[in-house]
């Protein structure tokens, strides 16, 4: 089966061009202050209409408030809404109905424990993401180019779809894969020169990458 890739954290419409170029299934937008990549509804809205039309768009959001989200989906036009704080299940059921989106959850992981929370969310989501718990003293919960022990995730049967995030790199997309047996990849810091700096040739060695997995 295909790897299929988000690009997250995107804030030119180049980058985003050139992710759906290479194939990723889906372009993400951060709408989050603290982030390196924050967007904000202006930028997004003067974005739009020079991204491409082959790749979902997906916005991020950590503890946001609905109405923000809701312009953030309109000022993009969004497929997905990816919470990325600490809302409760309820919250992303509110959220689909209201938006008419799908929605992702990220968990943070570091045991194999943390894998059982995504349980609560189901069936109010529809798809889960796993990111490294971030390190002490960080600001944001993502994005922070660490990993958990991928081999946790292997083997199981999981009744949903999911993504692996945290740490990933053009080099090591093999055998995050073959560790987690992950069919989804999320990566934002393993394809920048600096915090908030996509490069483009390193989201196109990621794409390929993850094409060349089998």
């Amino acid at each position: 089966m295909a790897v299929s890739v988000k690009i997250c954290g995107i804030t030119t419409p180049e980058h985003a061009n050139l992710a759906a170029f290479y194939g990723a299934r889906w372009t993400g937008f951060v709408f989050f202050e603290k982030s390196p990549r924050n967007l904000t509804l202006l930028e997004a809205n003067r974005m739009r209409r020079h991204l491409p039309s082959g790749s979902e768009r997906v916005g991020l959001f950590v503890n946001a408030d609905h109405d923000f989200i809701e312009d953030a989906v309109d000022a993009l036009d969004l497929d997905w809404v990816q919470l990325h704080g600490d809302e409760y299940p309820h919250e992303a059921q509110l959220l689909k109905n209201r938006l008419g989106v799908s929605i992702i959850k990220a968990i943070g992981v570091e045991t194999e424990a943390d894998i059982d929370k995504a349980d609560m969310f189901l069936p109010h989501v529809d798809a889960i993401l796993f990111d490294a718990k971030p390190p002490k003293g960080a600001t944001r919960p993502g994005g922070n180019a660490v990993s958990f022990p991928w081999n946790i995730l292997a083997g199981k049967q999981l009744p949903y779809p999911w993504l692996l995030a945290g740490g990933l790199t053009p080099e090591n997309v093999p055998i995050a894969v073959r560790e987690s047996g992950a069919h989804a990849l999320d990566v934002s810091s393993g394809v920048e020169d600096a915090p908030g700096r996509k490069s483009g040739e390193k989201i196109e060695a990621f794409l390929r990458a993850a094409k060349a997995v089998r």
